[in-house]
């Protein structure tokens, strides 16, 4: 095939008589769904030969592509996009295995393309590249169906490539093409204007016999528009009618993007008309392509006439937004812009925040696309006047600050302070931060400069963490300040107060020399600043003597002996000016598998054998006069014939008992004898009124008496069932609605009436679409369809039930009553909705054949997929081998918004399966593929099972499953699965040994055998409680060389044991091991603390207050992060001497570096443990703390778990009072107080506090329920509206506890 389009250039084919089309299936491609955007990457050659994976890495592998997929898939389905991020992650953890499948790769491959709008095109076309070629280097085997995502990413992204080339490179990795791969190649050569390319290919395919689909013609379309001849591009949809192929939406699609690509807006809008006068629906995110046509090929003019042809259906929001995304990436952002205003009146609709924040994503796009500044801040402006967003231009300063784009940031600072904002210090700390860790002094400098030019006063924060650690010492420091005149007279005094702050950081955190050379040096640039009248101020010698205190109180004796001369001259320095303090500082069933037995009854005896055997002993019974009873009923059960039943039954009358009588009343029944059946059962009641039959005897003789006429005698059995609490079940209620069916076949709809009626009304099964389908099905068997109507109306008012309702269109549809299915559809809409009301429409034309119409159904703007609907009938049609209407059904729902691709092809396969029907399983092979689809290995086994049996060539790699082995002691099917099973109970249970033992067994039976990632977690656990460290390490390592992934709890129990044992070296390698691995989610704080607690067992509590201040410190963004674990592991301890050191640290971060979550954490552990006096004095000291409002609030909401917990004396009124808002919410109604919440709600009255929503809601509940009137008005929504919208409010502030 490549040298035949190597020589193609020498002829001159017409397409047209080309298009040979055999079959006309329409053949659309997905949209909007993560398996229809693919790309890929030509490869070289195929994978690379590796030992093939073990079970637990192919069971990894389908974890892990389910896992990829659903992230994927959430992340598609909320904004029609993934970032890059995500799917970088998702690469690193599927190749961390060592053994990534075919089916990774596809899904990898396929999210590069359109899905990726905020990724340049070039990006991701490198990007596929690189997970081609590892993927290809870690063995994965490329088939077809790769090289077909490979030509979609070429499309996707418009890379231009050669086809014959590709077709070369196939050849040399022996992948045959198919007809996906000619159809993309197509439109490769289409997409440059290449006709006689395409020509050349589609004689080709129809020398193969190929099917030429609709995606041919519109690639046409795009061909002959882009080689210049429009008329070859219009007359293609001739050509297409003349093949028995009717142009349907990407056709016209095809037609429109190719008019946009000549700006002619005239034309677009007859071809509009055209599509609507046809029938045809355009969806929003088909409009969209015609949009970013036209803005691509600079008619972005004709703009805003499109959009107003955008109905706003469902998904249109994310849609429009990824269309803002990418006119951005490709430059267009006033046409990204435009849109945005055309669409933000349905953000608005759903805003509940009293600040806007409409646009956020357009403007972090703009910033890191470096946008020019200008355009942005006009783009600000707009949204701003507008109403739109509160602080648009606060809010791209923050996106430049995170990409680390320090030129756009100080423009966009720029343009705040003309607009009058303010400007604080803390803007500028990702600057500074950004040039710390590079140690870029200049760019420092810079943005000192740039501080100093907007007016900017640099604080404590910001010069203690952020600027003196750029420089390598304090004279540096000030040399390099002086020279570039960074520092201003007016700023000196900030400066210097920043200065020792940082210093009181290196006294900490540094070497005992360090701050003693860095104090000497500031002191004496203090001095020659005396000239700048700052030595006078009180607040400065303040903040100095408070250093020098906390200087002297950190050095032992030796210390402050070799020092002395230096300290003293620092008093000197600072004679008056100490201000002594003092400060006192005061101190968290496994179940066993059982094995059923199976008993052998004994054996049977013929008969007729047994009868006769049963006959002689009641007769010799009846001779010698001893009761014969129980044989009796042993013959009449064994009797097939009622009337020799019945002689026995009058020959042996006073040996009949209940039991017999039951028997008999049974066979009757069973023969149709309603007369002899009821006479019995009177005899019965008149021997015995308390004997009852049991349910199933019962519910044969309502069949019998029903089906004979005895309506009322039948009513009255089942009263008599109600009356001695005859229960039924499934089987019997099975019965009930067979002997309604028989009552439906006659067409007595009054029995079936009286009898549902009954059975309801006493309660003898509850209404359900079985018991209540008879009725219906009594007026459908007569096509009596408004009766049936009516009775679907009844069933529905009456019992909730809407049965039948399937059947009930299907017959309207086939009769054509439009009149009467208008009113079944009006029924439907008001009951069920609007939206099951489509489906079930929808269904019906699918089933009666109106497919046309199925399809205007389907496509209706809005609908999105019901996977139990859609399932529904797809097994309805496998039951009933119908590949018609499945098939219909699948091709119809590949727009269809988040509708799962696979399941639908699942469902085509298993019909494929049941009919043995190989040639239509292997054209449902090439379907997926036209779709870009990345099967599950579900799917694709039973693909290859289909192909397998018809000997046939399964064109890809099949996932396979590890047959079990056989044990050849006993010829038993013994898997790997009981041992892992039994060892995993012996590991809950506590038993190493025993366990370790069932291993080693298995090992010696199964070549081979490992522990499975559940077992080896357990193994982790147990040796960390027996205090076997070293041997929880080495399980550790073992399983992350099997690539197995320990779970969350294991590797927290690890870290905690080694902390208990002062073992620091081994967490930080538990930490380096578990860095990679990406998809667990662990504590932030786990190896912090545990290291700390590490330290703080070896005795070393200087190197824990250490890591624990630096941790705080030298970033911002661990300010959230808690380090409770450590306090109250040093409380549990009794431990004051290290708590006095951990509270100093946290009063020092509090006061001296605005951090203050330590100091709270302390404080809330003071409170959990009775420590009140230690608690509100450390209130006093570190006021901050009560100021934590999110903390504060996540610690009340813990609290409340526990009834009176909130309200208990050991917290103080302070801080209770300031967030009792919250507690009757949290506490009373959990406590169910109502004394307690009156109290407490009057005393908020009285202090002024006022309670939001839920908790008055809840308040009025309580009052309600204590009989008392309410004294407010009751917020008029539910209890779920108040508390979802609480929980949104709060969201953010309600973090996971750490550790």
């Amino acid at each position: 095939m490549a040298a035949l389009l190597r020589s193609a250039r020498l002829l001159k084919c017409s397409p047209a008589a080309l298009l040979q089309v055999f079959g006309n299936s329409r053949h659309v491609p997905a949209a909007g769904r993560l398996y229809s955007e693919a790309y890929g990457v030509v490869p070289e050659q195929r994978g690379l030969v590796k030992d093939e994976p073990s079970v637990a890495v192919r069971s990894k592998q389908a974890q892990q592509f389910d896992w990829a997929l659903a992230k994927l898939d959430s992340s598609v389905r909320r904004t029609g996009r993934v970032t890059k991020t995500l799917l970088l992650r998702i690469f690193h953890d599927i190749c961390r295995t060592g053994y990534p499948s075919g089916n990774q790769a596809l899904l990898l491959l396929r999210s590069c393309g359109s899905l990726l709008p905020e990724v340049p095109l070039a990006e991701r076309i490198e990007l596929s590249q690189q997970i081609w070629d590892k993927l290809q280097e870690l063995g994965t085997t490329y088939d077809v169906s790769h090289y077909n995502a490979l030509l979609k990413t070429y499309l996707q992204n418009e890379f231009r490539f050669s086809p014959t080339d590709f077709l070369t490179k196939m050849e040399s990795a022996n992948v045959q093409p198919n007809r996906v791969t000619y159809q993309r190649l197509i439109a490769a050569y289409c997409e440059v204007g290449d006709i006689e390319g395409a020509s050349t290919i589609l004689g080709f395919m129809k020398s193969k016999d190929l099917p030429i689909t609709e995606a041919v013609f519109n690639s046409l379309v795009t061909g002959h528009a882009r080689a210049g001849d429009m008329d070859s591009a219009e007359g293609i949809l001739s050509v297409m009618k003349g093949a028995g192929i009717e142009p349907g939406p990407d056709t016209y699609l095809s037609l429109l993007n190719v008019y946009a690509e000549k700006g002619d807006i005239a034309k677009i809008k007859q071809t509009l008309e055209t599509v609507e006068n046809a029938d045809i629906l355009l969806m929003d995110r088909d409009l969209m392509q015609v949009v970013f046509s036209l803005t691509k090929a600079s008619h972005q003019q004709h703009v805003p006439e499109i959009v107003e042809h955008m109905r706003h259906e469902r998904g249109y929001v994310p849609d429009a937004m990824n269309l803002c995304l990418s006119l951005i990436t490709h430059g267009h952002e006033e046409t990204a812009f435009s849109v945005l205003k055309s669409f933000t009146g349905l953000l608005v609709e759903s805003q509940t925040s009293d600040s806007p924040d409409l646009g956020n994503f357009f403007l972090r796009h703009c910033a890191n696309m470096d946008k020019p500044v200008e355009n942005i801040v006009g783009f600000c402006k707009d949204l701003k006047d507008s109403g739109l967003h509160s602080s648009p231009l606060q809010f791209t300063l923050q996106c430049a600050l995170e990409a680390k784009k320090t030129g756009m940031a100080v423009e966009l600072m720029r343009s705040m302070k003309e607009e009058g904002l303010p400007l604080r210090p803390h803007y500028f700390c990702p600057l500074f931060t950004h040039y710390q860790k590079d140690k870029n002094i200049p760019g420092t400098l810079q943005a000192l400069r740039a501080m100093q030019e907007l007016g900017v006063a640099s604080d404590v924060d910001t010069f203690s963490i952020y600027i003196l650690p750029s420089f390598p010492s304090v004279d540096s420091a000030r040399t390099s300040l002086k020279q570039t005149a960074c520092v201003s007279i007016t700023h000196t005094h900030t400066w210097f107060k920043s200065l020792f702050a940082g210093l009181q950081y290196f006294c900490c955190s540094g070497p005992t020399e360090a701050p003693f050379v860095y104090l000497y040096d500031s002191i004496n640039v203090f001095i020659e600043s005396r000239k700048c009248q700052i030595g006078s101020s009180l607040l400065f010698a303040e903040n100095v003597a408070y250093f020098l205190y906390n200087l002297i109180d950190s050095l032992n004796e030796t210390e402050v002996h070799s020092k002395e001369e230096q300290i003293r001259e620092y008093f000197g320095l600072l004679k008056n000016m100490v201000r002594w303090q003092t400060l006192k500082h005061s101190v968290v069933n496994r179940s066993v598998c059982l094995l059923n037995r199976i008993c052998l009854g004994p054996q049977q005896i013929g008969l007729e054998g047994k009868l006769s055997f049963l006959e002689k002993t009641l007769a010799e019974l009846k001779a010698e006069g001893k009761p014969a009873s129980s044989t009796l009923k042993k013959v009449i059960t064994v009797l097939c014939s009622e009337e020799r039943a019945l002689e026995l039954k009058t020959q042996y009358e006073t040996d009949m008992t209940p039991a017999a009588y039951a028997t008999l009343i049974n066979l009757c029944c069973r023969h149709d004898n309603a007369e002899e059946a009821l006479k019995l059962k009177m005899e019965l009641a008149r021997k015995d009124s308390d004997a009852a039959l049991d349910a199933q005897k019962y519910v044969a003789l309502v069949r019998v008496l029903s089906k004979h006429g005895k309506l009322e005698e039948a009513i009255d059995m089942l009263k008599e069932m109600k009356e001695k609490d005859v229960q039924l079940r499934d089987s019997t209620i099975g019965l009930l609605t067979l002997t309604m069916n028989t009552a439906a076949m006659k067409g007595d709809a009054n029995t079936i009436r009286r009898l549902q009626e009954t059975i309801f009304t006493l309660g003898l099964a509850k209404p359900s679409s079985n018991l209540c389908s008879p009725l219906i099905a009594c007026y459908l068997e007569s096509e009596n369809y408004a009766g049936a109507f009516d009775a679907t109306v009844e069933v529905q008012k009456q019992y909730n039930q809407m049965p039948k309702i399937h059947d009930l269109i299907c017959g309207l549809v086939e009769k054509g009553d439009a009149e009467l299915l208008q009113k079944v559809m009006e029924f439907l809409s008001q009951e069920r909705g609007e939206m099951m009301m489509l489906y079930d429409l929808y269904f019906a034309f699918l089933q009666t054949g109106r497919y046309k119409e199925a399809r205007k159904i389907i496509e209706t703007p809005g609908l999105r997929a019901r996977p139990t609907r859609l399932q529904w009938f797809a097994e309805k049609c496998i039951a009933a081998q119908q590949m018609e209407p499945l098939e219909n059904m699948v091709d119809m729902t590949v727009k269809l918004f988040e509708c799962d691709r696979d399941d639908m092809y699942h469902y085509l396969l298993r019909l494929c399966k049941e009919t043995n029907d190989w040639q239509k399983a292997e054209a449902t092979w090439m379907k997926m593929q036209e779709e870009n689809l990345a099967p599950r290995e579900r799917t694709l086994r039973l693909l290859a099972d289909i192909l397998k049996n018809n000997d046939k060539e399964v064109p890809f790699e099949v996932p396979e499953v590890k047959e079990p082995i056989r044990s050849d002691s006993m010829g038993m099917v013994l898997s790997p699965a009981p041992y892992d099973t039994l060892i995993k109970t012996l590991l809950a249970s506590g038993n190493i040994e025993d366990a370790m033992a069932v291993k080693n067994i298995a090992t010696d039976h199964i070549p081979g055998f490992s522990l499975s990632d559940n077992a080896n977690n357990l193994l982790i656990i147990s040796q960390v409680k027996r205090c076997q460290m070293k041997d929880a390490m080495g399980t550790l390592k073992g399983m992350l060389q099997a690539d197995q992934v320990p779970t969350q709890l294991a590797i927290t129990r690890l870290v905690q044991g080694l902390a208990s044992e002062g073992n620091s070296q081994d967490i930080q390698e538990a930490e380096a091991l578990v860095k990679t691995l990406g998809s667990i989610k662990l504590s932030s704080m786990l190896f912090v603390n545990n290291t700390a607690l590490a330290h703080i067992k070896n005795e070393d509590i200087d190197s824990a207050v250490e890591l624990l201040e630096s941790f705080y410190i030298q970033n911002t963004e661990n300010q959230k992060s808690s380090i409770s674990f450590v306090f109250r592991k040093v409380l549990d301890a009794n431990n004051d001497a290290v708590l006095d050191k951990l509270s100093a640290m946290a009063e020092r971060l509090c006061n001296h570096f605005a951090s203050y979550r330590a100091a709270t954490d302390l404080f809330l552990i003071y409170l959990d443990t009775g420590r009140t006096e230690e608690a509100k004095f450390l209130l006093q000291r570190c006021a901050a703390v009560n100021e934590q409002k999110d903390t504060m609030f996540t610690y009340m909401l813990r609290a409340a778990q526990q009834p009176g917990q909130v309200n208990k004396p050991s917290l103080p009124d302070m801080c209770r009072m300031k967030y009792c808002m919250f507690s009757p919410s949290l506490s009373t109604g959990l406590d169910k107080d109502f004394s307690s919440a009156k109290a407490l709600y009057e005393r908020m009255q009285a202090e002024g506090v006022k309670a939001d929503e839920l908790t008055l809601k809840r308040l009025a509940l309580l009052y309600k329920e204590a009989g008392e009137t309410v004294p407010f008005e009751e917020p008029p929504e539910s209890f779920r509206f108040y508390a979802d919208k609480l929980n949104k409010q709060r969201s953010e502030s309600m973090e996971p506890a750490n550790n």
